[in-house]
């Protein structure tokens, strides 16, 4: 089975976490569901039971290595992670602020070093989007649930869960045109134009990846008309978990060279 999920730090029933599931072979990725979870529990709970599957997971799964250094926070990945579980939000933002107010201008955050070539925002960044919060609410989740992330940490080799990142697969085929907005103010026809553009693109597999998505009518009407883009997002996310399952055991398409302390966003 693969998964994709559009993750939410403080899911409820309006924005819930999603998960997209499905199958590939052949070079098409099936979308068989979309389940919502409306809790942090139920996202344990989903974690926890005994399916096996690769998922790719848009969260990111570790911080960077100078701001860790920086900081004399551990630089064992499993370490560092239950080091920062242990801090709340307040504490995680009135230190990243400090960092950040003693760097110099246009270099206020510290980046992965795939950060970049991915067009990542950085996993420190605590606004617009709130990613250091949900790296904060997710990992140790999957620390609780035993499962293997790859390059990270050695976990139950059934349960594979991957950095994913949408945008990295949007970019591709619509470049910067924005397609999704949680303001209703910004829910517009273009935004509308771009996710259907979007889904074309991934039905007729015009990415690099290599894989055509296939969606019934009903779902693709589905995904569009998801105006936050979430829905979507999972799918993004299930489409990168396929090219990885495509890869496989041990690596997983990610590179060698890995930094066994910031991890890597799949097929970045």
């Amino acid at each position: 089975m693969l998964v994709g999920c559009d993750f939410s730090s403080a899911p409820t029933r309006r924005k819930p976490i999603i998960l997209a599931i499905g199958h590939a072979a052949g070079g098409r990725v099936q979308l068989m569901r979309l389940e919502k979870l409306e809790s942090l529990d139920a996202f344990l709970d989903w974690l926890r039971a005994p399916h096996a599957w690769i998922g790719g997971f848009d969260f990111p799964f570790g911080l960077p290595r100078e701001l860790v250094e920086h900081l004399g926070w551990p630089t064992g990945w499993r370490e560092c992670m239950r080091h920062y579980a242990s801090l709340t939000r307040p504490q995680i933002r009135e230190t990243f602020a400090a960092y950040c107010s003693a760097r110099p201008a246009g270099s206020k955050f510290a980046h992965r070093r795939f950060d970049k070539l991915a067009g990542s925002s950085p996993s420190m960044k605590w606004v617009n989007p709130p990613v250091a919060y949900m790296l904060h609410a997710a990992v140790p989740l999957l620390l609780q649930a035993g499962v293997h992330i790859p390059g990270l940490h050695e976990g139950d080799p059934q349960r594979v869960a991957l950095e994913a990142y949408p945008g990295l697969l949007a970019r591709e085929v619509i470049a910067r045109r924005s397609y999704k907005s949680d303001e209703k103010g910004k829910q517009t026809a273009d935004r509308l134009i771009a996710r259907k553009d979007l889904i074309t693109a991934l039905e007729q597999g015009r990415t690099r990846l290599g894989l055509r998505l296939k969606l019934t009518h009903a779902q693709a009407d589905a995904l569009a008309a998801d105006a936050s883009g979430d829905s979507l997002d999972a799918v993004l996310c299930l489409v990168q978990a396929a090219w990885a399952a495509q890869r496989g055991a041990p690596r997983y398409g990610l590179p060698d060279d890995i930094d066994p302390l910031e991890g890597w966003i799949v097929s970045a």
